[in-house]
Order: C-alpha cells, then sequence, then structure tokens
C-alpha cells in the first residue's frame, strides 16, 4: 500500500468506518441479547465478539479499499464489488434473524449462504489483488466457527 497521498488515506478510512458502520448496526437495531441462549462448552467470552468483529470489518474495509482502488470501471472489479456486497447484505441480514428473532435455525442457513458467499468474495477478489484476497481469509476463518457455534446453538435450542 506504499505511494498513497492524503486523499487515499482519507478514501481508506472511509472504507474501514462504513464497514465497520453497517457491519455494526444490526446489533444496535436488533441488539446482541445471549440471554436466552444455551451456550456450548467452547462458546467464547463475550467481549470476543465486538473484537474480532471490529477487526474484521476494518481488514474487510482495507480489502475492499484494495479493490476499489483498481479501478470501478473493470469488470472485473465490478464482479469483485458485487460479491462484497451480497456477503455484506448476508452478513448484516444474520444479527437480527439470531438474536432479533431468537432464531438458530434459520440464522444457520442464512450463516451458511455467507459462508458460500464469503468464499466467492476471496475467488473474485483473488482475481484483482491476491492481498485484498488474503484481507478475507481471517473473515472465513471466523465465519466458519461462528457457523459451528450457530449449529451447536440450534442443536441444543431444538
Amino acid at each position: 500500500m506504499a505511494g498513497l497521498d492524503a486523499r487515499d488515506l482519507l478514501v481508506l478510512a472511509g472504507f474501514v468506518v462504513g464497514v465497520n458502520a453497517v457491519g455494526a448496526a444490526p446489533s444496535l437495531v436488533a441488539g446482541a441479547d445471549t440471554s436466552w441462549i444455551e451456550e456450548p462448552w467452547f462458546f467464547p467470552p463475550t467481549i470476543a465478539f465486538p473484537v474480532v468483529w471490529t477487526l474484521l470489518f476494518t481488514l474487510m474495509g482495507v480489502a475492499l479499499f484494495l479493490i476499489w482502488r483498481r479501478g470501478a470501471g473493470r469488470r472485473d472489479v465490478k464482479i469483485a464489488l458485487g460479491a462484497f456486497a451480497v456477503q455484506m447484505a448476508l452478513n448484516v441480514a444474520w444479527t437480527p434473524v439470531f438474536f432479533g428473532l431468537q432464531a438458530p435455525g434459520p440464522g444457520l442457513a442464512i450463516i451458511l449462504a455467507l459462508w458460500v458467499a464469503i468464499v466467492a468474495t476471496i475467488a473474485a477478489f483473488d482475481r484483482v489483488d491476491r492481498r485484498a484476497a488474503a484481507l478475507l481469509a481471517p473473515y472465513l476463518a471466523w465465519v466458519t466457527f461462528a457457523a459451528v457455534l450457530n449449529y451447536a446453538i440450534w442443536r441444543l435450542s431444538g
């Protein structure tokens, strides 16, 4: 990311703040109450969630900036940006379903679709900028863990 000027740094900051804002919005609306959850033995401490998600959304914002910087008019960039939008929509949809509706079954369906969408986004990003794709690897790892956790909660609640 050498050679960034002041404008690039402002745009980068905008992407990071924007992705964090969009990512955090569902928790502000639907909440993140876990009192109804029968926690499996591997449920992380509650503080882990906002810390991890802030880090992941920051990495996603940087990755998105790297893709956008390649030229939004390019076909491969448009595909990558579209893939990002799809996975972000699924990410945003999960919180109100899982927490707001307290519905781990439908939440599991969404998170599995999210997982597939993240893989597709990584593949699309890789065609544009390998660094941007690599920045999404921790996100895929966390969503994999979250899907297993969602599954365990669904099983325990059923």
